[in-house]
């Protein structure tokens, strides 16, 4: 199997688990939603346009997206400092514990899947550790090496 193989193999398979969570959890709001919530988690009090491009959506879907979230009370828009048109977006209370709950919901999908594997904990563990390695690359924005360069 050559590197390239595996590589198709991780996004398709990394996909097809995540994906399959997202069918069996229900996370009390559309997943789209969730999404954002985690964006604004990871990223801290950021800007719509900031929000759409790290999910790879269109600025009004993320606005509108927001709003829901605002009215629900789990985000809130307040100035941007640098800009006193914008307005950034940040998690409420209710948003941390509505983004934990949906992560419990994955998770609780996963587990019994989990508990059946060959190698217990330490191997699901050992791909944790190396999808944490891939995840800290790539937030690093290393330049991605050019094969036989």
């Amino acid at each position: 199997m050559t590197t390239e193989d595996l590589a198709n193999d991780l996004l398709r398979l990394s996909a097809r688990v995540s994906q399959w969570a997202s069918r069996h959890a229900d996370p009390g709001m559309p997943w789209a939603q969730v999404r954002v919530l985690s964006h604004v988690e990871r990223l801290g009090p950021a800007r719509v346009t900031t929000l759409a491009a790290a999910d790879d959506t269109t600025q009004p879907t993320t606005t509108a997206q927001v709003q829901r979230l605002e009215a629900d009370g789990l985000v809130e828009r307040t100035p941007d400092p640098d800009d006193g048109r914008a307005h950034r977006v940040a998690l409420t209370a209710a948003g941390r514990e509505a983004l934990a709950r949906a992560r419990r919901e994955r998770a609780a999908a996963v587990l019994p899947l989990l508990d059946g594997l060959d190698g217990g904990p330490e191997r699901v563990a050992d791909a944790v550790d190396l999808l944490e390695e891939l995840v800290a690359a790539i937030e690093a924005d290393r330049p991605t090496p050019v094969p036989g360069a």
